[in-house]
Order: C-alpha cells, then sequence, then structure tokens
C-alpha cells in the first residue's frame, strides 16, 4: 500500500507540437466523464511552468526554450524529492516528455546513493543532444541529460557558448552527473529512432523490447525481463510516453508512430511493473488533446493510470 501523490506539470515548451500543457486537464475530464473520484481522494501539487515562451521565438535553435527548461527541471526535481523523502509515491501527469529529466534528477536527489533504473515506455530514444538534435525540441533529450551524454561523435549542429552553459546546467541538475548509465535503461515500443540515437544504443548494447516482442512474448515476460535486467538497481522508475501505442490508438499525442503496442498491452504493462517494490515513481506523458477526438487519448490513459493508482493503493 503506497501513498500516492500527484505532482503535475502542465509544460509543453519541450515539444515542437502545441496542445501537450493542455493534456492534464484532458486527463481529469475523462475522470469525470468515468464518474471517478480520484483526483478528489489523492492529493495533487503543481509545478509552475514557462509556458509563457511559447510566445516567444523558439530560441536557441539546438536547445529550444532551454532556459525555461531547466527552471523547470529545478522546481520538478525539488518537488519529487521532497516527496520521496516523506515517503510517498510521486506519479508525475507531464505534459511534454522534456521534464522527465527534472524526474530523474528528483529521484536521485533524494537518494544520492542509490543505483536507479529506468524503465521508457516510448516511441522514442530521447537521446538526442544540442549537438545531434534535428528539432531542437528538448522533448528528444530527457534520457540524454540524465546520463550526461552529448553524443559528440555524431555531432551534426554547433551550438552557441549559451547553450552549451545551459546544456551543462541541466545534466548537472542535483549535483549529480551521470545519473544513470547506460546498463541502468530499458526500452520498450521505442520505433523511431534517429541515426545518432542508434548508433549510441548499439555501441552500449541498451536492452530494447520492442513492439513485436512484447507481442509475441507477451506483457508478463517482457515485465520479468525488463526488472530481471534492472535486478542491479536499487530504485525504479517507470515513464510512460502514450506515444509508446500504436498511431491507431494514440492520434492525441504530438508525435504520433505506427507499429505500437496496444491500451490493454500497455495498461497491463503498467500495472505489472509498479507491482515491484523498487519501483519508487510513475509518470504519465505527451497526451495532446488538440490533436485528439472526443477526448479518447485522454480516457485510454486514464483508465490506465486508474489501473494503476489501483495496484498502489489497494
Amino acid at each position: 500500500m503506497k501513498n500516492v501523490k500527484f505532482i503535475e506539470v502542465k509544460s509543453e515548451i519541450g515539444a515542437g507540437t502545441r496542445g501537450a500543457s493542455m493534456g492534464v486537464d484532458a486527463i481529469k475530464i475523462a475522470a469525470l466523464d468515468y464518474g471517478s473520484n480520484m483526483f478528489k481522494q489523492i492529493d495533487s501539487i503543481e509545478i509552475k511552468t514557462e509556458n509563457q515562451l511559447l510566445f516567444e521565438p523558439a530560441k536557441p535553435p539546438y536547445a529550444k526554450r532551454i532556459s525555461g527548461v531547466l527552471n523547470i527541471y529545478e522546481r520538478l526535481a525539488q518537488q519529487v524529492s521532497q516527496t520521496l523523502k516523506k515517503n510517498n509515491f510521486p506519479i508525475i501527469l507531464a505534459g511534454d516528455h522534456s521534464t522527465a529529466g527534472g524526474t530523474i534528477a528528483g529521484i536521485k536527489m533524494a537518494y544520492p546513493k542509490q543505483k536507479l533504473g529506468v524503465i521508457w515506455i516510448d516511441a522514442h530514444a530521447d537521446i538526442h543532444s544540442p549537438y545531434t538534435t534535428p528539432t531542437g525540441n528538448l522533448h528528444g533529450m530527457p534520457i540524454a541529460t540524465a546520463l550526461a551524454e552529448d553524443n559528440i561523435a555524431n555531432k551534426m549542429n554547433k551550438p552557441d557558448k549559451d547553450t552549451i552553459d545551459l546544456w551543462n546546467q541541466l545534466k548537472k541538475i542535483g549535483g549529480i552527473a551521470p545519473k544513470i548509465t547506460y546498463a541502468d535503461i530499458v526500452y520498450i515500443g521505442v520505433r523511431d529512432v534517429e541515426p545518432e540515437e542508434s548508433y549510441l544504443l548499439k555501441k552500449h548494447k541498451v536492452k530494447t523490447f520492442t513492439t513485436a516482442e512484447v507481442k509475441r512474448n507477451g506483457v508478463e515476460k517482457i515485465a520479468r525481463d525488463t526488472l530481471a535486467h534492472l535486478n542491479h538497481c536499487n530504485l525504479i522508475y517507470v515513464s510512460f510516453d502514450v506515444d509508446s501505442m500504436d498511431s491507431s490508438i494514440s492520434k492525441g499525442t504530438g508525435t504520433p508512430v505506427r507499429n505500437g503496442i496496444t491500451e490493454k498491452e500497455a495498461g497491463s504493462l503498467c500495472v505489472r511493473l509498479v507491482q515491484n517494490e523498487k519501483v519508487c515513481c510513475f509518470e504519465i506523458c505527451e497526451v495532446n488533446p488538440t490533436l485528439d477526438k472526443e477526448n479518447l487519448m485522454a480516457e485510454n490513459t486514464f483508465e490506465i493510470l486508474q489501473k494503476v493508482v489501483s495496484q498502489l493503493t489497494y
């Protein structure tokens, strides 16, 4: 039985498509439509965002709005750390995925000596840096911030000194860098990866389960093998990006990709993973109701969230 607390991060400055900042509220609307009082039962705290930056030019080019992302990392890391230190279980309800680096920083701030494992359920590897990014969007970089990975070997861009300074600050949040190693990551459902990212995943032999493996072996085996791979870790954090689900389901997200897992597989997987006593934090992100019809993505996501909360609080 865990004492669950919601941390809401309605930020979308790390994304290239507008609307993810409304995802958390769309999930709450879904809860109301289902007649659920979950958001009344569980305490929630909201992190101050920097979404005002959306009305300004998206600068610098290789790390757009990075100063705002840095502020959110700091705020979120503090809140996650405080929540964990009070023996609560944080569930992060986020807009775009860029803020996940702040979540990881917060876990490390609370438990600096513990080895942290990351389960990344996502269509994307999110391991770009300002040196390799094709878009400049920070939601493609949170894993790189946690690894303190620049990937200079595949450098395509020449970020200016200010960008590099801010990027180095982002990597060092909480005074620990790197926060994880490549051996501490398991990717599930990743299928839209740039060559610069593939280079790192291959070089470091990063554990990855494809959608095909999930379908062939079933959620139970994937979850077991994932947890076995992270057996050397003391703590585990699960980050669930809704675009891990197939684009037929995940229309309401900024970067949908074909050949994803189903909503049922996603729900079963998340529930199975949070049963493990090492899991200390769970996150859902990238619901974008402006791209959706009839709030379907948020409804699917709410159902998954409800199952996870029930598992943690039973």
